[in-house]
């Protein structure tokens, strides 16, 4: 079982295992997001620029290389995986590492993040490899508007994949909607009563400012949570509850339903206190932080020093150190991340 321990050095936490996945202000690492891939078969606005140019595949971490990173992170406390993009299933061979990463022992639970488009063929063979839960990217229910955000996307395709996640059995399946006023805002009953009659959850996700995009202002854009909540209470009865999957989301419950309605607030409602998670880029980055730079180049070790796991988990160990205390997002100054959303994994 892992256990904390009140040392918070370098050296007390490398010598206890586990609990080396604690940073300097006393906040455990259990929750690993792996983006598999910076490729995607949408160009979404808030995401990146629809010319977007990708990392070349020699410079993208090999599913072997990975599945590496897994293993060292679970064995050294990490209990929830998320593999993300890009869009993870546009990648060959990625159902094959899912079974991989979901047999590790140790870890509770492995998750997906997608925009739906390949599920119709690949929901069952996700379930059987032992993903439990996954998220759907879903900003609109208008065919127009959602090829408007997306810029490539097909709305009946992802609502089709949706059903076949339905009928694939997993415990859990939420959307994901990210909520941009002037562009699909007032769907927000919308998509809360579609999740309703699907039984499923949804969050709500405030626009993060990676990477410069051309599409549109994103202060002029930020629509905030609150004002999410205010939109619903016309239409539904939100309950507050402690519930938690273990990321940023603040649930609630719609009474008499299935339905729970999350909100991830980087801006109007900070949670870095209680940041459990760090990401690996597709090109193998460690970043500490989402709205950051500190990070570790966990590739330079993989391909510098292969199968040398000793070397992997104390750059590991040592990279929980320089986790800074929170994210600095300014959605009116120049962004000073300068990585899209689809490398850094949505």
């Amino acid at each position: 079982m892992y256990v904390a321990t009140t040392d918070r050095s370098p050296a007390g936490a490398a010598a206890k295992g586990p609990s080396a996945l604690i940073d300097r202000f006393g906040r455990r690492v259990t929750y690993l997001r792996i983006s598999v891939t910076d490729r995607c078969d949408f160009r979404c606005v808030y995401c990146m620029e629809p010319d977007q140019r990708f990392a070349p595949r020699e410079e993208v971490l090999t599913l072997d290389e990975i599945e590496a990173v897994a293993a060292a992170f679970v064995a050294l406390g990490a209990r929830k995986i998320r593999l993300t993009g890009g869009e993870p299933l546009v990648r060959p061979g990625v159902v094959g590492l899912m079974a991989r990463i979901a047999a590790l022992p140790g870890l509770d639970e492995l998750v997906i993040t997608t925009n739906g488009s390949q599920l119709t063929a690949l929901a069952q063979d996700i379930r059987a490899a032992g993903v439990r839960r996954i998220n759907i990217s879903l900003d609109s229910l208008d065919p127009g508007r959602f090829r408007q955000i997306t810029r490539k996307g097909d709305l009946a395709k992802v609502l089709a994949g949706i059903d076949a996640a339905i009928a694939a059995g997993f415990e859990r399946i939420k959307l994901n909607a990210v909520i941009l006023r002037g562009r699909n805002h007032l769907e927000v009953p919308d998509l809360v009563g579609f999740a309703v009659d699907k039984g499923i959850n949804i969050s709500f996700i405030e626009e993060m400012p990676l990477g410069s995009i051309g599409d549109h202002d994103r202060a002029e854009a930020f629509y905030s949570s609150d004002q999410i909540r205010q939109d619903l209470a016309a239409h539904f009865t939100l309950v507050p509850t402690t519930e938690t999957t273990g990321g940023p989301a603040r649930y609630y419950r719609i009474p008499d339903s299935e339905t729970r309605v999350g909100f991830i607030s980087p801006h109007s409602h900070n949670f870095c206190a209680d940041c459990n998670r760090v990401r690996v880029t597709a090109e193998g980055r460690l970043l500490l932080c989402l709205g950051q730079e500190h990070s570790l180049d966990l590739r330079a070790i993989l391909r510098g020093h292969p199968g040398d796991r000793e070397r992997l988990d104390q750059g590991i160990r040592e990279a929980m150190q320089i986790k800074p205390e929170g994210h600095e997002f300014d959605l009116r100054a120049q962004p000073v991340i300068f990585r899209h959303m689809n490398l850094t994994g949505g």
